[in-house]
């Protein structure tokens, strides 16, 4: 129970890496806000999340396109006393396409629903962290902040601001016992991979099963990741295990990455 009498935020979390990540830190004696703009599907959430440590779970209905709304949300979960130890960062990510053809809209909605969002609930919440003498944030964005992916170049550009942005506030919270880090996911078995995939066999008429395959043949694993996996790097940063890992950036891939 290494993360008892710990409350975690944790965005994005009614399906994919979040919910794992949701539900791994409940087992693992955290108090958990769910965060996700679907008041049905988190109420849904809120049912299978553990609570043998006494937890009382709760969540928040935001959606990260409309960034005000979500920091008139905030403001009134903190007025109520919630001093989160534990944020995460976790946002789906817009379509693909190449580059060349996205439109500037599809640039700043991306910005708005990724930096944006995520500048905000740090800023509600980083006083809190540090009153506790306690603070964990974490990123979940993508390998491509290493190598950018071939066919996501909104992702690609949005994520590489992310990632800056992230590194520069480790550089300035790390101060007051608050650590900032990122998780860069590869393909994973989440319902993002899959509407991907899906896209791809109406453009291309490559199955879906097809997509699926050829994304495990590039790890050295010959398999993709579930979400569960992310989720256990997820938490460790999230522990006092990680008191000194501050600033980096870790890529859960299997190794596909070809840089260190």
């Amino acid at each position: 129970m290494e993360l008892a009498k710990k409350q975690a935020i944790v965005c994005g979390s009614t399906q994919g890496i979040g919910f794992s990540t949701a539900k791994l830190m409940a087992e693992r004696g955290a108090t958990i806000t769910l965060v996700a703009r679907n008041e049905e599907k988190l109420k849904k959430a809120l049912t299978e999340l553990a609570s043998s440590n006494g937890q009382i779970h709760d969540y928040l209905v935001a959606d990260f396109s409309q960034p005000e709304d979500l920091k008139k949300v905030l403001d009134v979960y903190v007025k109520a006393g919630n001093n989160p130890h534990i944020l995460v960062n976790n946002t789906g990510g817009p379509k693909g396409g190449p580059i060349i053809n996205a439109d500037i809209s599809e640039f700043t909605d991306t910005f708005n629903q990724h930096l944006v969002c995520n500048h905000i609930l740090v800023q509600a919440l980083y006083k809190g962290m540090q009153e506790n003498g306690y603070g964990r944030i974490i990123n979940v964005i993508s390998t491509s902040v290493k190598q950018p992916l071939n066919g996501l170049g909104v992702s690609n550009t949005i994520r590489g601001a992310v990632a800056n942005w992230s590194k520069t506030l480790a550089n300035e919270l790390g101060q007051f016992n608050i650590t900032v880090n990122n998780v860069l996911p590869g393909a994973t078995n989440t319902g993002r991979l899959t509407e991907i995939a899906k896209a791809k066999e109406s453009k291309t008429g490559v199955s879906v099963d097809q997509f699926f395959t050829d994304m495990a043949e590039l790890s050295p694993m010959q398999r993709i990741a579930e979400p569960i996996e992310v989720a256990e790097a997820i938490c460790f940063l999230a522990s006092p295990r990680a008191s000194y890992i501050n600033g980096i950036n870790i890529p859960v891939d299997g190794g596909r990455t070809k840089s260190l």
